[in-house]
């Protein structure tokens, strides 16, 4: 059986390794992990695990106990999560406000933490429907999230990202809507349906990933979960991101405090909470490069807690096959390079991969 689990408590250095390490001890297989910080010093990271073959409540008893355990416990009381002020987000989002009676709602298609996706049409359009269930749109957490996802995906308009076409934020109905990609996902495409991409199709899949990203990142949005699960593709398999639910704006500062990502992607900054910018995005970026080459997971082989320890102590990467294009090698080598700063951003990163294909 699968469960969730949400720990609350005071932000610190290496909480989510602690987490993680917590959670394989007891024996759970961890499937899904996400990462938040508030604004007020609270971190927020929740679980997906297999592997409790008991009931839920001796599994929240075990895990407690085992907090109690660590070092940390004695410093973090876990509290409730307080609610960030939303104003922001909230404003605007009326003008792409879509009356339900005009969706017509189908089949599920994927599912996600707080809901599931449809398919679906609207005004004749086939159509993706992103739907909060019903019992969570009353938790202030969740709709402040659902209003950042709406306010972040209006100002992404670029052919190589999945388009929005509209929401209804009125509850009980928590829907965002759009384009319907009908190939599925990349990871998908890789993983489940044996599916290759050659060095043309490569090239042309990865420049167009970076310039819908380099838009991103001139709006100063950093997507902060950047994967081939999070890469749709059309019926003519022309490959758009997609999931903006956990991107964020980057202050004027240049740095953000780490809040999420998923491990086997996640740039080894963000995995030990320092303050990162968007070359978080170039390293996910880089893995995901390697995942288009290879056909392969990354890591697959390991643990989720062998991936953070071996990323963040040990430089850990996946091997670049010998027979790769010299240039192409250099420049995944160069995207998910250990010190931020000799990341490329993604304006370079079309560059390179354009004079590849020549």
């Amino acid at each position: 059986p699968m469960h969730e689990i949400t720990f609350a408590m005071n932000d610190k250095p290496n909480l989510l390794g602690q987490l993680t390490s917590l959670l394989a001890e007891r024996g759970l297989n961890i499937q899904e992990a996400h990462a938040f910080s508030t604004s007020d010093g609270y971190s927020l990271d929740v679980f997906v695990v297999y592997g409790w073959e008991r009931d839920t409540e001796d599994l929240r008893e075990a895990v407690m106990r085992d907090l109690l355990k660590l070092e940390f416990r004695s410093k973090s009381q876990v509290h409730p999560v307080s609610s960030v002020d939303n104003h922001e987000q909230r404003d605007g989002t009326g003008v792409w406000e879509i009356d339900v009676a005009q969706l017509e709602i189908r089949g599920i298609v994927a599912s996600w933490l707080h809901g599931k996706v449809h398919e679906g049409t609207y005004c004749g359009q086939d159509v993706a429907i992103k739907i909060v269930d019903e019992e969570k749109v009353y938790d202030d957490s969740v709709e402040q999230e659902f209003r950042q996802e709406i306010y972040i995906i209006r100002q992404v308009r670029h052919k190589n990202a999945v388009q929005f076409i509209g929401a209804c934020t009125k509850i009980p109905n928590f829907y965002i809507v759009t384009e319907f990609m009908s190939g599925g996902s990349v990871h998908d495409f890789l993983h489940h349906h044996g599916g290759v991409f050659e060095l043309p199709s490569l090239l042309k899949t990865a420049i167009g990933i970076s310039k819908a990203m380099n838009h991103m990142h001139q709006k100063r949005i950093i997507h902060r979960d950047l994967r081939t699960e999070n890469l749709l593709m059309d019926e003519d398999q022309v490959v758009k991101v997609a999931e903006f639910g956990v991107a964020r704006v980057q202050a004027r500062s240049g740095a953000m405090t780490p809040e999420t990502g998923t491990y086997r992607w996640m740039a080894p900054e963000v995995i030990q909470r320092k303050p990162y910018n968007h070359k978080a995005d170039v390293f996910s970026f880089g893995i995901l490069l390697w995942e288009l080459l290879t056909g392969e997971l990354p890591y697959g082989n390991l643990t989720a807690g062998q991936v953070i320890r071996g990323v963040v102590q040990e430089g850990l990467r996946p091997a670049i096959p010998e027979d790769t294009n010299e240039m192409l090698s250099g420049l995944i080598q160069s995207c998910w390079s250990q010190d931020p700063a000799l990341r490329p951003d993604f304006s370079r990163i079309v560059d390179i991969l354009r004079q590849i294909g020549i």
